[in-house]
């Protein structure tokens, strides 16, 4: 079933992540966002709003108040309900951030296969038949780097997936039916994302609660390394691969991500600064590493940057500092 929950005098609302860059491509065009509730969904919205795009969000709770668009509850777990959503919006362009699983206390398999695999497939290949004078790709789905698993090197597309975790491995049936619908569609895969709107319990919005509280945090050592990618900077990303016009043998999938590898201390003592914690409240080594860690080289980026011109330029202080009005 599809609602229509607000009416189109919703306030927009722009904060500080919202990116300078908006492609001209994007005016008017009517743009569909599936997952617009979650964390990355709330900045795809922004960023497309920014852009002057005719915006449609739809999840299968209410948005937030500060999420633009024209809203639209929509039960998208029953086989089929995606496909019908598509045809009945008939947007230009789909952007797919639903995803289960992330959340750790999210464990209903059958959840995970159909909002991460199925759903994926099934949405791609609805909007890969729309039609509209939209010169972009169809649809754009958000991968996770959770889908390479085990492998190892520099993570470039043409690796072969080991996913470990149930996440990893139902993001990776989705990607691979994104991948055969066809050359409209792609998936942008993505590593460890930062930033205003993060849920409760994550690295940020943790250091952020011991700010205000002055609370001791327990840490792991913190000695892994991950590619940190400011959620704006994945919202313009995301974009700029939508306003892509597609060759006849444009690449399914594409890395997202900053191409550096810093350390979680590192991620960390950086924030700390900027929010002003105290050093002595950050307890480093008073929690065991997941075993479910990566463990690789710098994320290849150079299909990001071939095909786009671009890649994510935020500071860790910067990306913390604009995210200071949200946690602080």
């Amino acid at each position: 079933m599809i609602t229509l929950v607000l009416d189109l005098k919703i306030r927009v609302v722009l904060f500080l992540m919202d990116s300078n860059w908006s492609s001209p491509a994007f005016r008017g065009k009517r743009a569909l966002v599936l997952g617009a509730s979650g964390f990355i969904g709330q900045a795809v919205a922004r960023a497309l709003a920014h852009a002057e795009a005719d915006l449609i969000v739809a999840d299968r709770r209410p948005q937030q108040s500060g999420t633009p668009g024209k809203h639209l509850i929509a039960d998208l777990l029953p086989e089929g309900s995606a496909a019908t959503l598509i045809r009945e919006v008939q947007p230009d362009i789909v952007f797919n951030l639903a995803g289960y699983g992330i959340d750790r206390t999210q464990r209903d398999a059958a959840l995970a296969e159909r909002i991460n695999g199925s759903l994926a497939g099934e949405a791609a290949r609805a909007a890969s038949h729309l039609k509209s004078d939209w010169k972009g790709l169809r649809f754009v789905h958000v991968g996770s780097a959770l889908e390479y698993g085990v492998a190892s090197g520099d993570l470039d597309e043409a690796s072969e997936p080991k996913p470990t975790t149930l996440y990893g491995e139902t993001k990776l049936a989705g990607t691979l039916a994104v991948a055969r619908a066809g050359p409209l569609c792609l998936t942008a895969r993505l590593f460890t994302i930062y930033g205003p709107g993060e849920i409760e319990g994550r690295l940020l919005p943790s250091l952020a609660e011991a700010a205000r509280s002055g609370r001791h945090l327990p840490l792991t050592e913190g000695l892994q390394q991950r590619d940190f990618t400011y959620v704006g900077d994945v919202a313009e990303g995301l974009l700029r691969l939508g306003a892509l016009s597609p060759p006849d043998q444009l690449e399914p999938i594409v890395n997202l991500a900053t191409g550096e590898l810093q350390t979680v201390k590192h991620f960390v003592t950086e924030a700390a600064r900027v929010l002003g914690l105290r050093l002595g409240q950050l307890g480093f080594g008073e929690l065991p590493t997941r075993v479910e860690e990566m463990a690789h080289l710098p994320v290849a980026v150079h299909r990001l940057h071939r095909r786009t011109g671009w890649l994510p330029t935020t500071s860790i202080a910067q990306g913390v500092l604009e995210s200071m009005e949200t946690y602080v």
